[in-house]
Protein backbone atom coordinates (compact mmCIF):
# COMPACT_ATOMS: atom_id res chain seq x y z
CA UNK A 1 0.00 0.00 0.00
CA UNK A 2 2.77 2.38 0.93
CA UNK A 3 4.64 1.55 -2.27
CA UNK A 4 1.58 2.29 -4.34
CA UNK A 5 1.18 5.74 -2.71
CA UNK A 6 4.83 6.55 -3.37
CA UNK A 7 4.42 5.64 -7.03
CA UNK A 8 1.33 7.88 -7.37
CA UNK A 9 3.14 10.81 -5.68
CA UNK A 10 6.13 10.36 -7.98
CA UNK A 11 3.91 10.43 -11.07
CA UNK A 12 2.15 13.61 -9.82
CA UNK A 13 5.54 15.27 -9.28
CA UNK A 14 6.59 14.33 -12.82
CA UNK A 15 3.35 15.67 -14.23
CA UNK A 16 3.67 18.85 -12.12
CA UNK A 17 7.21 19.38 -13.28
CA UNK A 18 6.35 18.89 -16.92
CA UNK A 19 3.30 21.19 -16.86
CA UNK A 20 4.39 23.66 -14.20
CA UNK A 21 4.00 26.55 -16.70
CA UNK A 22 0.25 26.03 -16.63
CA UNK A 23 0.28 26.79 -12.93
CA UNK A 24 2.42 29.85 -13.58
CA UNK A 25 0.01 31.12 -16.23
CA UNK A 26 -2.90 30.55 -13.88
CA UNK A 27 -1.10 32.44 -11.09
CA UNK A 28 -0.31 35.38 -13.42
CA UNK A 29 -3.91 35.67 -14.60
CA UNK A 30 -5.24 35.32 -11.06
CA UNK A 31 -2.87 37.97 -9.70
CA UNK A 32 -3.83 40.30 -12.58
CA UNK A 33 -7.47 39.82 -11.67
CA UNK A 34 -6.79 40.63 -8.01
CA UNK A 35 -4.74 43.74 -8.83
CA UNK A 36 -7.36 45.01 -11.28
CA UNK A 37 -10.17 44.55 -8.76
CA UNK A 38 -8.12 46.17 -5.98
CA UNK A 39 -7.14 49.24 -8.00
CA UNK A 40 -10.73 49.67 -9.16
CA UNK A 41 -11.98 49.75 -5.57
CA UNK A 42 -9.20 52.06 -4.43
CA UNK A 43 -9.65 54.52 -7.30
CA UNK A 44 -13.43 54.61 -6.88
CA UNK A 45 -13.17 55.48 -3.19
CA UNK A 46 -10.37 57.96 -3.80
CA UNK A 47 -12.37 59.66 -6.55
CA UNK A 48 -15.39 60.11 -4.28
CA UNK A 49 -13.19 61.84 -1.68
CA UNK A 50 -11.41 64.07 -4.18
CA UNK A 51 -14.73 65.29 -5.59
CA UNK A 52 -15.17 67.23 -2.34
CA UNK A 53 -11.95 69.22 -2.78
CA UNK A 54 -11.72 72.60 -4.49
CA UNK A 55 -8.92 71.52 -6.82
CA UNK A 56 -10.09 70.38 -10.23
CA UNK A 57 -6.91 68.47 -11.15
CA UNK A 58 -6.95 65.74 -8.51
CA UNK A 59 -10.36 64.17 -9.19
CA UNK A 60 -9.86 64.63 -12.95
CA UNK A 61 -6.55 62.76 -12.71
CA UNK A 62 -8.00 59.85 -10.74
CA UNK A 63 -11.15 59.64 -12.87
CA UNK A 64 -9.10 59.64 -16.07
CA UNK A 65 -6.78 56.93 -14.72
CA UNK A 66 -9.39 54.40 -13.61
CA UNK A 67 -10.32 52.62 -16.85
CA UNK A 68 -6.92 52.87 -18.60
CA UNK A 69 -5.25 51.46 -15.47
CA UNK A 70 -7.50 48.40 -15.56
CA UNK A 71 -6.75 47.76 -19.22
CA UNK A 72 -3.02 48.35 -18.60
CA UNK A 73 -2.94 45.72 -15.83
CA UNK A 74 -4.64 43.15 -18.04
CA UNK A 75 -2.37 43.92 -21.01
CA UNK A 76 0.78 43.45 -18.91
CA UNK A 77 -0.58 40.33 -17.22
CA UNK A 78 -1.75 38.65 -20.44
CA UNK A 79 1.52 39.55 -22.18
CA UNK A 80 3.52 37.98 -19.34
CA UNK A 81 1.35 34.86 -19.45
CA UNK A 82 1.73 34.66 -23.24
CA UNK A 83 5.52 34.91 -22.84
CA UNK A 84 5.48 31.92 -20.47
CA UNK A 85 3.33 29.93 -22.87
CA UNK A 86 5.56 30.86 -25.79
CA UNK A 87 8.68 29.56 -24.08
CA UNK A 88 7.10 26.24 -23.18
CA UNK A 89 5.18 25.56 -26.40
CA UNK A 90 7.53 27.25 -28.87
CA UNK A 91 4.49 28.60 -30.75
CA UNK A 92 5.35 31.54 -33.08
CA UNK A 93 2.02 33.16 -32.32
CA UNK A 94 3.10 34.05 -28.78
CA UNK A 95 6.19 35.83 -30.05
CA UNK A 96 4.00 38.78 -31.05
CA UNK A 97 3.04 39.29 -27.40
CA UNK A 98 5.83 41.76 -26.61
CA UNK A 99 5.29 44.23 -29.48
CA UNK A 100 1.53 44.05 -28.89
CA UNK A 101 2.16 44.74 -25.21
CA UNK A 102 4.21 47.83 -26.10
CA UNK A 103 1.46 49.06 -28.43
CA UNK A 104 -1.14 48.44 -25.73
CA UNK A 105 0.89 50.44 -23.20
CA UNK A 106 1.14 53.39 -25.62
CA UNK A 107 -2.59 53.22 -26.29
CA UNK A 108 -3.35 53.19 -22.55
CA UNK A 109 -1.14 56.21 -21.93
CA UNK A 110 -2.76 58.12 -24.81
CA UNK A 111 -6.21 57.09 -23.58
CA UNK A 112 -5.38 58.36 -20.09
CA UNK A 113 -4.13 61.72 -21.39
CA UNK A 114 -7.20 62.23 -23.60
CA UNK A 115 -9.52 61.46 -20.69
CA UNK A 116 -7.51 63.75 -18.40
CA UNK A 117 -7.76 66.69 -20.83
CA UNK A 118 -11.50 66.19 -21.31
CA UNK A 119 -12.29 65.89 -17.60
CA UNK A 120 -10.05 68.82 -16.66
CA UNK A 121 -11.91 70.96 -19.21
CA UNK A 122 -15.29 69.97 -17.75
CA UNK A 123 -14.12 70.62 -14.18
CA UNK A 124 -12.71 74.05 -15.05
CA UNK A 125 -15.99 75.11 -16.69
CA UNK A 126 -18.09 73.86 -13.77
CA UNK A 127 -15.95 75.53 -11.10
CA UNK A 128 -15.80 78.84 -12.96
CA UNK A 129 -19.57 78.86 -13.28
CA UNK A 130 -20.01 78.07 -9.58
CA UNK A 131 -17.84 81.08 -8.75
CA UNK A 132 -19.87 83.28 -11.12
CA UNK A 133 -16.89 83.90 -13.40
CA UNK A 134 -17.25 84.26 -17.14
CA UNK A 135 -15.61 81.59 -19.29
CA UNK A 136 -15.47 81.22 -23.04
CA UNK A 137 -16.72 77.67 -23.55
CA UNK A 138 -15.88 77.74 -27.25
CA UNK A 139 -12.23 78.64 -26.62
CA UNK A 140 -11.92 76.05 -23.88
CA UNK A 141 -13.38 73.42 -26.18
CA UNK A 142 -11.02 74.41 -29.00
CA UNK A 143 -7.93 74.17 -26.76
CA UNK A 144 -9.11 70.83 -25.43
CA UNK A 145 -9.64 69.42 -28.91
CA UNK A 146 -6.22 70.64 -30.11
CA UNK A 147 -4.52 68.99 -27.12
CA UNK A 148 -6.37 65.73 -27.68
CA UNK A 149 -5.53 65.69 -31.38
CA UNK A 150 -1.88 66.31 -30.53
CA UNK A 151 -1.88 63.39 -28.09
CA UNK A 152 -3.51 61.07 -30.64
CA UNK A 153 -1.08 62.01 -33.44
CA UNK A 154 1.92 61.58 -31.14
CA UNK A 155 0.68 58.19 -29.93
CA UNK A 156 0.21 57.03 -33.54
CA UNK A 157 3.79 58.01 -34.41
CA UNK A 158 5.15 56.30 -31.28
CA UNK A 159 3.14 53.17 -32.10
CA UNK A 160 4.55 53.06 -35.64
CA UNK A 161 8.06 53.48 -34.28
CA UNK A 162 7.41 50.68 -31.77
CA UNK A 163 6.28 48.35 -34.55
CA UNK A 164 9.49 49.00 -36.47
CA UNK A 165 8.29 51.55 -39.01
CA UNK A 166 10.49 54.54 -39.79
CA UNK A 167 8.76 57.69 -38.58
CA UNK A 168 10.82 59.88 -40.91
CA UNK A 169 9.72 57.73 -43.85
CA UNK A 170 6.10 57.95 -42.76
CA UNK A 171 6.34 61.74 -42.51
CA UNK A 172 7.98 61.94 -45.93
CA UNK A 173 5.25 59.78 -47.40
CA UNK A 174 2.69 62.01 -45.75
CA UNK A 175 4.23 65.07 -47.39
CA UNK A 176 4.20 63.48 -50.84
CA UNK A 177 0.79 61.89 -50.44
CA UNK A 178 -0.72 64.98 -48.86
CA UNK A 179 -1.60 66.37 -52.28
CA UNK A 180 -3.52 63.25 -53.27
CA UNK A 181 -5.23 63.10 -49.90
CA UNK A 182 -6.10 66.79 -50.17
CA UNK A 183 -7.83 66.31 -53.52
CA UNK A 184 -9.65 63.21 -52.29
CA UNK A 185 -10.78 64.80 -49.03
CA UNK A 186 -11.18 68.45 -50.02
CA UNK A 187 -14.65 68.67 -48.49
CA UNK A 188 -13.36 67.24 -45.24
CA UNK A 189 -10.46 69.72 -45.22
CA UNK A 190 -12.83 72.58 -46.09
CA UNK A 191 -14.98 71.71 -43.09
CA UNK A 192 -11.90 71.37 -40.89
CA UNK A 193 -10.61 74.83 -41.81
CA UNK A 194 -14.15 76.16 -41.54
CA UNK A 195 -14.23 74.93 -37.95
CA UNK A 196 -10.81 76.50 -37.36
CA UNK A 197 -12.10 79.85 -38.65
CA UNK A 198 -15.09 79.60 -36.30
CA UNK A 199 -12.74 79.14 -33.35
CA UNK A 200 -10.56 82.05 -34.49
CA UNK A 201 -13.21 84.55 -35.64
CA UNK A 202 -15.81 83.55 -33.03
CA UNK A 203 -18.95 84.61 -34.91
CA UNK A 204 -20.86 82.48 -32.41
CA UNK A 205 -20.21 80.30 -29.39
CA UNK A 206 -21.86 77.32 -27.76
CA UNK A 207 -25.21 78.43 -26.35
CA UNK A 208 -25.73 81.32 -28.81
CA UNK A 209 -28.91 81.76 -30.81
CA UNK A 210 -27.99 82.03 -34.51
CA UNK A 211 -29.97 82.38 -37.71
CA UNK A 212 -29.17 82.79 -41.38
CA UNK A 213 -31.28 84.87 -43.78
CA UNK A 214 -29.70 82.92 -46.67
CA UNK A 215 -30.57 79.43 -45.45
CA UNK A 216 -33.20 77.85 -43.22
CA UNK A 217 -30.83 77.80 -40.27
CA UNK A 218 -32.05 79.01 -36.89
CA UNK A 219 -31.58 77.67 -33.40
CA UNK A 220 -29.21 77.37 -30.46
CA UNK A 221 -25.62 76.19 -30.97
CA UNK A 222 -24.97 73.00 -28.97
CA UNK A 223 -21.60 71.84 -30.25
CA UNK A 224 -18.88 73.09 -32.60
CA UNK A 225 -16.94 70.16 -34.04
CA UNK A 226 -14.08 70.03 -36.51
CA UNK A 227 -16.42 68.95 -39.31
CA UNK A 228 -19.98 69.72 -38.20
CA UNK A 229 -21.72 72.25 -35.98
CA UNK A 230 -24.82 70.96 -34.18
CA UNK A 231 -27.67 73.45 -33.83
CA UNK A 232 -30.84 72.70 -31.89
CA UNK A 233 -33.80 74.29 -33.68
CA UNK A 234 -36.68 75.82 -31.75
CA UNK A 235 -38.85 72.77 -32.40
CA UNK A 236 -36.08 70.75 -30.64
CA UNK A 237 -34.73 69.02 -33.75
CA UNK A 238 -30.94 68.72 -34.16
CA UNK A 239 -29.55 70.44 -37.25
CA UNK A 240 -26.06 69.41 -38.41
CA UNK A 241 -24.38 72.08 -40.52
CA UNK A 242 -20.97 71.48 -42.23
CA UNK A 243 -18.51 74.11 -41.05
CA UNK A 244 -17.61 75.11 -44.62
CA UNK A 245 -21.19 76.39 -45.02
CA UNK A 246 -20.56 79.29 -42.63
CA UNK A 247 -17.89 80.68 -44.97
CA UNK A 248 -20.47 81.24 -47.74
CA UNK A 249 -23.58 82.48 -45.92
CA UNK A 250 -24.62 85.52 -43.90
CA UNK A 251 -25.18 84.74 -40.25
CA UNK A 252 -26.99 86.67 -37.54
CA UNK A 253 -26.25 86.24 -33.84
CA UNK A 254 -29.24 87.64 -31.92
CA UNK A 255 -27.63 86.53 -28.64
CA UNK A 256 -25.15 89.40 -28.97
CA UNK A 257 -27.68 92.17 -29.57
CA UNK A 258 -27.52 95.09 -27.15
CA UNK A 259 -31.29 95.74 -27.03
CA UNK A 260 -34.52 94.46 -28.51
CA UNK A 261 -36.71 96.75 -30.60
CA UNK A 262 -40.41 97.54 -30.38
CA UNK A 263 -41.73 98.82 -33.72
CA UNK A 264 -45.51 98.90 -33.98
CA UNK A 265 -48.04 100.87 -36.06
CA UNK A 266 -51.33 101.80 -34.36
CA UNK A 267 -54.36 103.48 -35.94
CA UNK A 268 -57.16 105.56 -34.43
CA UNK A 269 -60.48 106.48 -36.06
CA UNK A 270 -60.92 109.51 -38.27
CA UNK A 271 -63.65 110.59 -35.85
CA UNK A 272 -60.95 111.00 -33.17
CA UNK A 273 -58.73 113.31 -35.21
CA UNK A 274 -58.90 116.06 -32.58
CA UNK A 275 -57.59 113.68 -29.92
CA UNK A 276 -54.61 112.48 -31.94
CA UNK A 277 -52.15 115.16 -30.78
CA UNK A 278 -52.76 114.68 -27.03
CA UNK A 279 -52.65 110.89 -27.51
CA UNK A 280 -49.20 111.12 -29.11
CA UNK A 281 -47.98 113.45 -26.36
CA UNK A 282 -49.13 111.07 -23.63
CA UNK A 283 -47.57 108.03 -25.37
CA UNK A 284 -44.23 109.89 -25.63
CA UNK A 285 -44.42 110.77 -21.95
CA UNK A 286 -45.27 107.19 -21.00
CA UNK A 287 -42.30 105.76 -22.93
CA UNK A 288 -39.99 108.39 -21.45
CA UNK A 289 -40.91 107.30 -17.92
CA UNK A 290 -41.09 103.54 -18.58
CA UNK A 291 -38.48 101.82 -16.42
CA UNK A 292 -37.86 98.98 -18.89
CA UNK A 293 -37.35 101.14 -21.99
CA UNK A 294 -33.73 102.11 -22.67
CA UNK A 295 -33.75 105.92 -22.72
CA UNK A 296 -30.24 106.06 -24.21
CA UNK A 297 -31.55 104.56 -27.45
CA UNK A 298 -33.69 106.24 -30.11
CA UNK A 299 -37.36 106.58 -29.16
CA UNK A 300 -39.94 107.92 -31.62
CA UNK A 301 -43.73 108.31 -31.62
CA UNK A 302 -45.09 110.08 -34.73
CA UNK A 303 -48.26 110.33 -36.79
CA UNK A 304 -47.17 109.15 -40.22
CA UNK A 305 -50.07 107.99 -42.43
CA UNK A 306 -53.61 108.69 -43.56
CA UNK A 307 -54.72 105.11 -43.99
CA UNK A 308 -57.91 103.89 -45.66
CA UNK A 309 -59.85 103.68 -42.39
CA UNK A 310 -57.52 105.04 -39.72
CA UNK A 311 -55.01 107.70 -38.72
CA UNK A 312 -51.81 105.71 -38.18
CA UNK A 313 -48.92 106.55 -35.86
CA UNK A 314 -45.89 104.41 -35.14
CA UNK A 315 -44.05 103.56 -31.91
CA UNK A 316 -40.31 102.95 -32.12
CA UNK A 317 -38.23 102.18 -29.00
CA UNK A 318 -35.81 99.68 -27.46
CA UNK A 319 -36.13 97.53 -24.36
CA UNK A 320 -33.36 97.08 -21.84
CA UNK A 321 -33.69 93.31 -21.80
CA UNK A 322 -32.30 91.04 -24.50
CA UNK A 323 -34.12 87.93 -23.29
CA UNK A 324 -36.79 86.94 -25.79
CA UNK A 325 -39.47 86.02 -23.25
CA UNK A 326 -38.84 89.14 -21.15
CA UNK A 327 -38.98 91.30 -24.28
CA UNK A 328 -42.49 90.10 -25.08
CA UNK A 329 -43.60 90.82 -21.51
CA UNK A 330 -42.30 94.41 -21.79
CA UNK A 331 -43.84 94.82 -25.24
CA UNK A 332 -47.21 93.61 -23.96
CA UNK A 333 -47.08 96.13 -21.11
CA UNK A 334 -46.25 98.99 -23.52
CA UNK A 335 -49.12 98.07 -25.86
CA UNK A 336 -51.60 97.87 -22.97
CA UNK A 337 -50.50 101.30 -21.73
CA UNK A 338 -50.97 102.77 -25.21
CA UNK A 339 -54.47 101.25 -25.31
CA UNK A 340 -55.29 102.82 -21.92
CA UNK A 341 -54.11 106.24 -23.17
CA UNK A 342 -56.30 106.02 -26.29
CA UNK A 343 -59.37 105.02 -24.27
CA UNK A 344 -58.67 107.72 -21.67
CA UNK A 345 -59.06 110.36 -24.39
CA UNK A 346 -62.42 108.92 -25.45
CA UNK A 347 -60.93 107.59 -28.68
CA UNK A 348 -60.86 104.09 -30.10
CA UNK A 349 -58.45 101.98 -32.07
CA UNK A 350 -59.64 101.93 -35.67
CA UNK A 351 -61.06 98.85 -37.34
CA UNK A 352 -60.98 98.21 -41.11
CA UNK A 353 -64.20 99.93 -42.26
CA UNK A 354 -65.66 101.22 -45.53
CA UNK A 355 -68.42 103.68 -46.45
CA UNK A 356 -70.80 103.06 -49.38
CA UNK A 357 -72.58 106.06 -50.92
CA UNK A 358 -75.99 105.17 -52.51
CA UNK A 359 -77.63 108.44 -53.65
CA UNK A 360 -80.84 106.82 -55.04
CA UNK A 361 -81.57 104.55 -52.10
CA UNK A 362 -81.89 100.80 -52.19
CA UNK A 363 -84.35 98.94 -54.42
CA UNK A 364 -85.57 95.41 -53.56
CA UNK A 365 -88.32 93.39 -55.24
CA UNK A 366 -89.56 96.45 -57.11
CA UNK A 367 -89.88 98.54 -53.93
CA UNK A 368 -87.55 101.47 -53.26
CA UNK A 369 -86.26 102.12 -49.75
CA UNK A 370 -84.83 105.61 -49.34
CA UNK A 371 -81.86 106.17 -47.04
CA UNK A 372 -82.58 107.90 -43.71
CA UNK A 373 -81.18 111.19 -45.02
CA UNK A 374 -83.42 110.99 -48.07
CA UNK A 375 -86.51 110.15 -45.99
CA UNK A 376 -86.01 113.29 -43.92
CA UNK A 377 -86.03 115.58 -46.99
CA UNK A 378 -89.64 116.91 -47.72
CA UNK A 379 -90.94 115.76 -51.07
CA UNK A 380 -92.68 118.31 -53.39
CA UNK A 381 -96.42 117.98 -53.63
CA UNK A 382 -98.19 117.22 -56.89
CA UNK A 383 -98.36 120.30 -59.11
CA UNK A 384 -95.46 122.05 -57.33
CA UNK A 385 -92.23 122.75 -59.14
CA UNK A 386 -89.40 121.01 -57.39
Amino acid sequence: MVLELKEIWTKLNLIGGEYAWITQVFIVVFVSLLIAAAQKTIFNRLHQRLLKTATFWDDALVDALRRPATVFIWIVGIAFAARIMGKETSTPLFEAAEPLRDVGVVVCIAWFLVRLIKRAQANIIVQRRKKGENIDVTTADAISKLLRVSVIITSILVTLQTLGFSVSGVLAFGGVGGIAVGFAARDLLANFFGGLMIYLDRPFAVGDWVRSPDREIEGTVEDIGWRLTRIRTFDKRPLYVPNATFATISLENPSRMTNRRIHETIGVRYDDVRELRPILADVREMLGKHEEIDQSQLTMVYFNKYAASSLDFFVYCFTRTKVWSEFHRVKEDVLFRIMDIILAHGAEVALPTSTIHVPDGIERNGARYPLPEQAAVPQPEEGEIS
